[in-house]
């Protein structure tokens, strides 16, 4: 049996968005971070369906997070992007920060695209900037693999490439292209929701973390799992604190991320048209 998050509710939720998007399974699953949900927008021929419509989501908690599931197709290929997540901050656990993972592998999506806003510690990275994901450490002392093994999922997954080079490569030809500017860069999780002091900052860079953000990694850990494929790209939101001068605050986040949204909107469009097949 498997656990409430496990595959048997992915199915379950799965069965009930089908109801309401027909039959046609995503290539790819995308989740939109703060401030960054207006890509939703861009799918054609779009269902939406409010995440308290859909069997095991809570609602959506956070400003900046609509808290709804678009399918559609972005770019000639079908799409499901969920416009917010679930972070453990919201009280929630690791399994539920994931379970959209699962859903969206139910669907039939075999690659997941992870996008968020960060706090930049690494100082080339500016406010604005869009890092791709190369690698991430997770410090909240949580993962959502904990307890019995789910059908389905590799017991002890591999993480030494989580963000699939293919896919980076795909994202930094894109943004050639489009002349759109991105960096990449090291990843680290925290719990949240308050945002970092100097003491813990100054630890992450030491570290070799990048950027800092507060979700992300338990989906990317989940997705490996159940074998998919895994791009991941931060939204430099603000510097982190003791990198920049002020204090750090939500909305400043957003205001950023609204200014640089149209850029990833672009950026993610591109890497879904050069996409591989994933049927």
């Amino acid at each position: 049996m498997s656990s409430r998050y496990g595959p048997d509710a992915a199915r379950k939720a799965a069965e009930a968005i089908r109801a309401r998007t027909g039959d046609n399974a995503p290539e790819l699953g995308i989740v939109l971070g703060s401030g960054l949900g207006g890509l939703a927008e861009d799918l054609k021929d779009a269902v939406r369906i409010p995440f308290a419509e859909i069997p095991g989501f809570p609602t959506a908690t956070v400003i900046g997070h609509a808290g709804a599931l678009v399918a559609g197709n972005l770019s000639g290929r079908s799409v499901v992007a969920l416009a917010g997540r679930f972070h453990m901050y919201e009280g929630h656990t690791a399994q539920l920060a994931a379970f959209p993972v699962r859903v969206m592998h139910a669907l039939g999506a075999r690659i997941y695209f992870a996008s968020n806003a960060a706090g930049g510690i690494r100082r080339d990275l500016m406010p604005g900037d869009l890092m791709i994901i190369e690698d991430h450490i997770n410090l909240t002392s949580t993962n959502p693999l904990t307890g019995p093994a789910e059908e389905g999922d590799e017991r002890f997954p591999d993480m030494s490439n989580p963000y699939d080079q293919e896919l980076r490569s795909i994202l930094r030809r894109c943004s050639e292209r489009l002349a759109i500017p991105v960096k990449e860069g090291v990843y680290a999780w925290l719990a949240g929701p308050s945002f970092e002091t100097r003491a813990e900052v100054r630890m992450l860079e030491t570290l070799g973390a990048s950027a800092v953000g507060m979700s992300t990694v338990p989906e990317v850990i989940v997705a490996r799992a159940i074998g998919m494929r895994v791009a991941g790209m931060s939204c430099i939101a603000n510097a982190a604190s003791g990198i920049g001068n002020g204090p750090v605050l939500h909305t400043d986040v957003l205001d950023v991320t609204a200014r640089a949204a149209l850029g990833f909107q672009s950026l993610v469009r591109a890497f879904v048209e050069e996409l591989p097949s994933a049927k």
